[in-house]
């Protein structure tokens, strides 16, 4: 897909390691998925990779989201910083970052227990416990883990909250 313009140049957000700082920050993505002409929405949480420059988000092993990866692996993401809408001022304080990516099953069984353990740590505020129950690796292998390798990231921001 060909890059597009901001209208609003001035809005922008086009440091990498502020955007990555925003997707780590935030505890739930918005992906949208199309297979047979058919969009389809879905907001889940999620772990950012930084290393590897995707993000993973587990499900269940059948159903809608799963069929229409299959059908169609191609993503189109966005991860919100709601920064709440600024009373009297008729606008919202808010950073976003939209992506594209490539979703992809996982079935290597390390690297679903590092996708778990970065999404546990993404969420949790004491993530040392909930990884000793839930890493073990017969719980492991039967969960369903997506990997989205991400390619263009951009970003946008509305005005600063006032303090």
């Amino acid at each position: 897909m060909e890059t597009y313009h901001l209208r609003r140049s001035d809005k922008a957000l086009e440091d990498k390691a502020e955007l990555v700082r925003i997707l780590k920050g935030q505890k739930h993505v918005t992906l949208a998925l199309c297979a047979d002409d058919q969009p389809y929405l879905v907001t889940m949480n999620h772990g950012y990779d930084e290393q590897e420059h995707c993000l993973y988000f587990h499900c269940a092993a059948a159903g809608k989201k799963v069929d229409i990866i299959r059908a169609n692996p191609r993503v189109w993401g966005q991860a919100l910083e709601d920064g709440g809408y600024l009373d009297g001022e008729c606008d919202h304080a808010y950073r976003t970052v939209q992506f594209e990516g490539r979703a992809e099953f996982v079935t290597d069984l390390a690297e679903k227990r590092r996708a778990l353990a970065l999404m546990i740590e993404q969420l949790e505020s004491s993530p040392e416990p909930v990884k000793a129950r839930t890493l073990e690796p017969e719980k492991v292998a039967g969960v369903c883990i997506v990997r989205v390798r991400l390619g263009e990231m951009t970003g946008k921001s509305g005005p600063k909250p006032k303090a």
